[in-house]
């Protein structure tokens, strides 16, 4: 049985890079290290080592289903909204999310960025997508591809309804929730 080669540290592919006597040859060196898996094959793996099933994810991400599952097959493009959409369905903390965003080629959250700075607060404050939803909503911040107006998102059970359905408020904290007499959308 073969033991799999573990991959260098991101400190020691600095130091190794300028220490290297030309571009090439840190290349040439080190091509077993370097690049990174897709971001379907990071995210599946993300799932494994959480034992966790990719439709709780997308689910907890407020993503339509088919389009979740497209994501987890790589089959579909991701804009950076949606790697942050995914990285609440994982429940991730901010080094997590840099992680997501590393990985589908994104930029990482930014604090000088306002609206990055919100998102990083109500990931380390471990806030639901609605809930951030709000937050953005409350700083005057885009609510981007979390689109508030697409989907209404019922913190108390987690469902997504349309907003073409009438709506209560939740007792229990205040969100919108679908009628007793509406369907739902999940």
């Amino acid at each position: 049985m073969s033991q799999e080669k573990q991959k260098a540290s991101t400190s020691a592919l600095w130091a190794r890079l300028f220490k290297a006597p030309s571009a090439r040859s840190y290349l040439d060196a080190n091509r077993e290290d370097l690049g990174l898996p897709s971001f379907s094959a990071h995210i599946n793996l993300l799932c494994q080592k959480r034992v966790e099933v990719p439709e709780r994810v997308i689910k907890r991400a407020g993503i339509e289903r088919s389009f979740g599952h497209q994501l987890f097959r790589g089959s579909r493009n991701l804009s950076r909204d949606t790697v942050l959409m995914l990285a609440f369905g994982f429940e991730a903390d901010v080094d997590m999310a840099q992680s997501l965003l590393l990985h589908a080629g994104c930029s990482r959250l930014y604090p000088r960025i306002q609206r990055d700075s919100a998102i990083s607060y109500a990931l380390d404050h471990k806030y639901t997508l609605t809930e951030t939803q709000h937050l953005l909503a409350e700083l005057g911040q885009s609510t981007g591809g979390f689109d508030m107006e697409r989907h209404i998102f019922d913190r108390c059970k987690g469902r997504i309804v349309l907003p073409a359905f009438d709506f209560t408020i939740c007792k229990n904290c205040g969100c919108e929730v679908a009628s007793a007499n509406t369907p739902s959308a999940m």
